[in-house]
């Protein structure tokens, strides 16, 4: 009676315990992370505890009441074989004959002294054929004559509802910043931003008014990689050449923030810099 009331007692442990750890990963509106709930870690490490420990004592307390046994019976514990019923198994498996047996399914063939059995094929792999063959059948009806899915097709609808999905979520925030639609700005207030951001960011390598320095001349009409708004955001959003340039700042700087310096860039145009760089590049013209 006292072994069925600790049993009962664990399993309730056991239960209330995983309860209380959905529970509390569920009461989490966030992706819910291990490392940032160390309370969540410490009952799921205490609750493995508990269930090791419980398991270790109930093998210990089951060894030593078979060895009990066995010596109450006259057979000695040590010369019992713990792994017979693996052993058993793997011959069950493979259907393995002993060095002994392969005598009876020796075969009449000799090659220069060496001689053949006729052995079957294992079970395991038999079961594995047959599993191929199933899986075979299955996937021929499937694909073949149901019309399932391929690759390919499940990657467009994918690709499809992940579109929609984004679609939806830019009707729903139309305050959102879409950088496929990003373009210049003339409001006093985004140019005095982006003046901002690029004496904070850009002024080292291009100075303050533009005039380049380490990086080209934003004043003039020679670019790089292209002038206008839309080329002049991309660099900065993407970088420049690989390997040399400017690095990219979308890892950096907000995209608001980058539409506001590109702006800011291209208000630079014209203007005259105290000490301007050479040009670099080529003459880009608007088309």
């Amino acid at each position: 009676m006292k072994r069925i009331f600790q049993s009962i007692l664990y399993i309730v442990f056991v239960f209330v315990s995983f309860w209380a750890i959905i529970k509390a990963v569920l009461a989490y509106e966030n992706p819910f992370s291990l490392y940032e709930n160390p309370l969540v870690w410490i009952l799921i490490t205490f609750l493995g505890l508990v269930i090791l420990a419980k398991e270790y004592f109930s093998f210990t307390i089951q060894k030593i009441a078979e060895d009990l046994k066995m010596e109450k019976e006259g057979i000695i514990p040590e010369e019992v074989d713990e792994w017979a019923w693996l052993k058993k198994q793997y011959k069950r498996w493979t259907k393995s004959r002993e060095l002994e047996e392969e005598g009876e399914i020796i075969l009449d063939h000799n090659y220069d002294g060496i001689k053949e059995l006729d052995n079957v094929l294992p079970p395991w792999w038999v079961y594995l054929f047959y599993a191929t063959i199933v899986f075979g059948v299955v996937y021929l009806i499937r694909f073949h004559i149901a019309g399932g899915d391929t690759q390919e097709m499940e990657y467009e609808k994918a690709m499809a509802k992940a579109k929609y999905e984004m679609e939806e979520y830019k009707q729903k925030t139309p305050n959102a910043f879409d950088i496929e639609k990003v373009a210049l700005s003339t409001d006093p207030a985004d140019l005095r931003r982006g003046k901002a951001v690029f004496n904070l960011n850009c002024a080292s390598c291009h100075v303050r008014d533009g005039g380049g320095k380490i990086g080209p001349n934003l004043t003039d009409e020679y670019w790089i990689l292209g002038g206008g708004f839309n080329n002049v955001f991309n660099t900065i959003y993407k970088g420049g050449r690989d390997g040399k340039g400017m690095v990219a700042w979308k890892g950096v700087l907000k995209p608001e923030d980058i539409q506001k310096v590109a702006s800011y860039v291209i208000s630079l145009g014209g203007t005259t810099p105290a000490k301007p760089k050479k040009p670099e590049g080529e003459i880009w013209t608007e088309e």
